[in-house]
Order: structure tokens, then sequence, then C-alpha cells
């Protein structure tokens, strides 16, 4: 099975994606609470002034030394990390390919065949990268869900690839 994910046709810049890395990046989001929490909209400055405030806030109250908590934390995440199941948000893959003006759809390359979407709601796809701490290697390597999680019972699977129309 291929785990680069291409993005191409009428894009500026065909990427490729590899989701094996993702368990790393900041934004990806934990599957099993993301489609019951209510979607706030932040950002990004938002979020970085929000993250600056809380670590000024830390090291007024605690020092600038790192208290037995922050030894906890990290042990917490990466149980969470190694058992977790992820998705990713599509929007800045898709914001680095610049799709042209004249797109309009855009193709899933996936084990189903192919699925249409409007060029607009692929922006707000989430795509599954792991599941229970491991990649998804037997229906995988992504699944793609709708924002809403209209489809998060049943995603779409085996993709392969996305092709800007």
């Amino acid at each position: 099975m291929e785990s680069i994910i291409p993005i191409k046709g009428k894009v500026k810049y065909k990427i490729t994606l590899d989701p094996g890395v993702w368990i790393f990046d900041d934004r990806k989001v934990d599957l099993n609470t993301y489609f019951q929490q209510e979607q706030l909209q932040n950002s990004d400055l938002e979020e970085y002034t929000k993250s600056i405030s809380k670590h000024w806030d830390r090291e007024i109250m605690e020092g600038a030394v790192y208290p037995p908590t922050l030894k906890t934390e990290v042990k917490f995440q990466k149980e969470k990390v190694l058992t977790g199941t992820f998705g990713i948000p599509f929007k800045p893959f898709l914001d680095n390919a610049e799709p042209e003006s004249d797109a309009k759809h855009i193709l899933i390359e996936c084990g189903m065949g192919e699925v249409k979407l409007p060029l607009s709601e692929a922006y707000s796809l989430i795509l599954g990268f792991s599941k229970d701490g491991k990649p998804l290697r037997d229906d995988g390597p992504l699944h793609v869900y709708y924002q809403d999680g209209s489809n998060s019972g049943n995603p779409i699977k085996k993709v392969t690839g996305f092709t800007v129309k």
C-alpha cells in the first residue's frame, strides 16, 4: 500500500501528503471527541496569543522551573499519542497547493472509485490517519470525514489521491 497521497489537477503547486508524520503535527485533532465538540473558529493569532498568555501565567504563578505536574502532563500526552485516534484538517494542505481560480470541484480517489465534492466543502474536510495509536493500514492510508461528522460512522476510506477540477 502506498502511503504518499498527491494533490494534483488545477493547482499552482502539486504537493504530496505523508500521513505517517502527522502524529507529530500540532494541528491534529482527536477524532473520538472532535465531532461532539462545538467547533469554534479561532484565528492563528488568537491561538498563539492564548498559548503565550498561558505560559506567561504559569511562569508568574509557579516560577520558571518545571514543577512536577509538567512531568505528568508530558507522560499523559505521550500515552494519548500512542493510543489515540487522530485526524487533521485538510484546509492547510489545500491552501498550500493553491487551487486555480477556475477550479470548482475536488475528486477524492478512493476504494469506492471517486467521490466528487464542491471545492468549498473540501476546505472543511478532516483527514483521519490514525486509529487507536496505529496507522490505517487495512483501509487507509487516509479516511475522509465531513466536518459536521455526518459520515463519522462511515468515512470515505482507502483514499489514494485528490484531484482539483
